[in-house]
């Protein structure tokens, strides 16, 4: 009898410093399935991070020794692009648009609901393995999107951007030239249950602007309809 191979387990680094929290995520995240790492401060979660095989990392931000803001800032200059959900009893507006901008794909607010945890990280891991699984190249005059190295170039040059940028970047250019509203774009990369706000999207354009754009003032690529939206244009 032939057995059907197995799926090998999702591994989940959790960096978190409370020991409760830890082990109540820790069993969470094992019943449903995956294959979880747990890291008590900054430094050891970067260290686990560079060993590799990580699928997802789940970061608090309080961290002792290295906190989650750093540890993530760390991980993006290093290009490890693996995906980020930052966690956080500090529910302000600049603390969520700081770790988004900084490469998190998700931040969620402390207390949370175990199954909204479980659904973001599921979320998460399907929009990477989509993202990686396709490899077609998007162009747009000198600039070519990679949807499967994750990579963007002008040229020769490669454009450093963050995981998040280049989320949202891939999601205007799919789209064909059509516009979508913030909200689209926020539930595209985020998801439809993220609790963001029009300026963390008009943040990440601004940035792809600097970073794509021959002028940033007067950009070619990533137009803004005014009352609607954005679209990106080859």
């Amino acid at each position: 009898m032939t057995r059907t191979p197995q799926t090998p387990a999702r591994t989940v680094l959790l960096v978190e410093d409370d020991p409760s929290i830890a082990m109540g995520l820790e069993m969470n995240l094992t019943a449903e399935g995956y294959r979880v790492l747990v890291a008590e401060d900054g430094e050891r979660g970067l260290a686990l991070a560079r060993a590799g095989g990580i699928d997802l990392i789940i970061i608090d931000v309080m961290l002792p020794r290295l906190n989650g803001f750093e540890l993530l800032r760390m991980l993006r200059n290093e290009r490890r692009t693996l995906p980020v959900i930052m966690l956080s009893a500090r529910g302000a507006e600049m603390d969520k648009v700081m770790g988004l901008e900084l490469g998190a794909e998700d931040y969620i607010t402390k207390p949370f609901s175990l199954a909204e945890l479980l659904a973001r990280v599921k979320a998460v891991l399907r929009r990477d393995a989509i993202a990686r699984a396709d490899g077609a190249q998007l162009r747009a005059g000198d600039i070519v999107i990679n949807a499967a190295t994750r990579e963007v170039r002008r040229g020769d040059a490669l454009i450093e951007l963050t995981a998040t940028e280049f989320d949202v970047l891939l999601c205007l250019a799919e789209a064909g030239g059509r516009v979508l509203s913030r909200e689209q774009i926020q539930a595209k990369v985020w998801g439809p249950t993220h609790h963001g706000t029009p300026r963390t999207i008009d943040n990440f354009i601004l940035q792809l602007r600097n970073k794509l754009e021959e002028n940033a003032t007067t950009p070619r690529h990533l137009l803004t309809v005014r009352g609607v939206g954005y679209r990106f244009v080859p």
